[in-house]
């Protein structure tokens, strides 16, 4: 089932992608970042509320609010890139290049999780990172 979520996120991703280059322009990019912020904490907090999972919060433990934190600040981050290279570039440029995030992913998650690299990830990897480089070249 891991799939299905995988390629929602991926349909909406793309959505986020066209729609966000209609909603940057003219206007300040970060600005733009956080409205859409804005959106999703709404959203997510309603999603946490109907589900009555706010009691969790209890249990999380300092390793849990410091990575979350961290993740926070690279998703920020990552986001405020993203709307500026939307703005002054094209959707069929940003988001492809934007993916490479995922070769990304996956060297991190073998150095830093001890993930194992199989031959198709090494390939896959590779693949997306030349695919990048034609993309920006």
């Amino acid at each position: 089932m891991w799939w299905i979520f995988a390629l929602l996120s991926a349909l909406f991703a793309a959505l986020t992608a066209v729609l966000a280059k209609k909603g940057v322009a003219n206007i300040d990019s970060d600005l733009a970042t956080a409205i859409r912020t804005t959106c999703i904490l709404f959203i997510t907090w309603s999603i946490v509320l109907f589900k009555g999972n706010v009691h969790a919060l209890q249990t999380l433990g300092k390793q849990n609010w410091m990575f979350l934190i961290l993740s926070g600040c690279a998703t920020g981050l990552s986001w405020l890139f993203y709307f500026k290279a939307l703005q002054i570039g094209n959707v069929s440029q940003v988001a492809p290049v934007d993916k490479m995030s995922v070769a990304i992913a996956i060297i991190l998650s073998v150095i830093f999780l001890g993930e194992p690299l199989t031959w198709k990830m090494a390939v896959g990897a590779s693949l997306i990172i030349a695919g990048t480089v034609v993309l920006i070249l």
